[in-house]
């Protein structure tokens, strides 16, 4: 008889790192359309952007294949994407705008944040960790667009909470596990959450408290 709760499972982490990683490849399309960039130049940061946090997370856990290698066929939709965005960008004459960016990327900040926490656990690793390895998940995508982009990276510098946004998803994830609570429904919670999270602080202007350099 098949494990129906593992195939659940699985497949709901798929998904999850699927629409993650189209939300973060608009974040990284927009910043590229923004950076006047050629269409490869589009495609290499939208890459970076749906692929990079993953890609880390997989290298720290040692695990293999890479998400996306696993699932190549996310890379030619990512270069479908790409180019369909492009082409519509111009017929539309539309001019992408940092705020823009924002929506897809806090979306996907959910999404990956609760997926990254879910693959740690699933590998044995410590609450703290997979937290941590969820974190990594949804952040540094964003973080290497944004180095390639010539950007200090916005996760550091606009003082609205994203990281800790994360970390606070991840750590539903485990809490949820630790109550036995259906784990597609902690992956439902902690992504929602995540992303409310982040919305709100976009909404309301919330920011974290920053470094004060008092010159003597």
């Amino acid at each position: 008889m098949p494990d129906t709760t593992w195939w659940s499972l699985s497949s709901a982490l798929v998904a999850m790192e699927a629409l993650a990683s189209v939300a973060f490849a608009l974040s990284g399309l927009i910043e590229g359309a923004r950076k006047r960039l050629d269409a490869v130049g589009v495609c290499v940061v939208g890459g970076l952007a749906a692929f990079g946090g993953g890609t880390l997370r997989d290298v720290l856990l040692d695990r293999r294949p890479f998400f996306w290698v696993e699932h190549a066929g996310w890379v030619w939709g990512l270069i479908v994407l790409c180019i369909a965005a492009m082409t519509f960008m111009r017929a539309q004459h539309q001019e992408p705008t940092e705020r823009a960016m924002q929506w897809p990327d806090a979306l996907g900040l959910g999404l990956f944040a609760a997926n990254g926490t879910q693959i740690a656990l699933e590998a044995s690793m410590p609450g703290i960790v997979a937290v941590l390895m969820g974190m990594v998940t949804a952040v540094f995508g964003g973080v290497l667009r944004d180095i390639v982009c010539n950007e200090i990276p916005k996760a550091f510098r606009d003082h609205r909470p994203y990281a800790v946004c994360a970390f606070i998803g991840g750590w539903i994830v485990v809490l949820c596990q630790a109550a036995q609570a259906p784990q597609w429904l902690a992956l439902t919670i902690a992504a929602a959450a995540t992303t409310t999270m982040r919305v709100l602080a976009l909404l309301t202007g919330w920011t974290l408290p920053a470094w004060r350099w008092d010159r003597r």
